[in-house]
C-alpha cells in the first residue's frame, strides 16, 4: 500500500512565469491561474502530478552540470515521446538546448531547459 500519492514536482529557478511557459509548450497544459509570489504551476488536467516553479532570488540560482558533479543536478525530467527526432525538433524551437552527452540516443535524448536544468525525451 503506498505511503502517499506525488502531486507534483517542483524545480528552482530565477523565474516562475518564463520556466512554466516553456515547460507548458512541452506538456500542453496551462499555467494556473494562481496569485502566489514566487510560485507558478501547471495545471495537468486530471493526468495525475505536475510540474510547479520555485523563485530562487537573482543571484543565488546555479543551474546543474550534467554529467558533472561541481554543480550536480538534483532531479530531472522525463517526458515520453513518439517520435524522438520530433520531439526533439519541437523543443529546441521552443528553447531548449540539446546536452553534448546523449549516452542512448536511440532510446532518450538528454536537453537542457532555458536555465540549465536537463530533462530528457524518452520513446514511448
Amino acid at each position: 500500500m503506498p505511503i502517499a500519492k506525488l502531486s507534483l514536482t517542483a524545480l528552482d529557478c530565477p523565474d516562475t512565469l518564463a520556466l512554466a511557459l516553456f515547460y507548458s509548450r512541452i506538456t500542453g497544459w496551462p499555467v494556473a491561474d494562481d496569485s502566489h509570489p514566487g510560485w507558478a504551476e501547471l495545471e495537468s488536467g486530471g493526468a495525475g502530478a505536475t510540474l510547479a516553479f520555485q523563485l530562487v532570488e537573482d543571484g543565488e540560482f546555479r543551474p546543474p552540470e550534467w554529467p558533472g558533479q561541481e554543480h550536480p543536478q538534483r532531479m530531472h525530467v522525463d517526458f515520453d515521446v513518439p517520435d524522438l527526432d520530433e520531439g526533439e525538433r519541437a523543443v529546441l524551437e521552443i528553447g531548449a538546448r540539446k546536452h553534448d552527452v546523449q549516452p542512448k540516443p536511440d532510446s532518450f535524448r538528454v536537453f537542457l531547459d532555458p536555465i540549465g536544468h536537463p530533462f530528457c525525451l524518452v520513446k514511448a
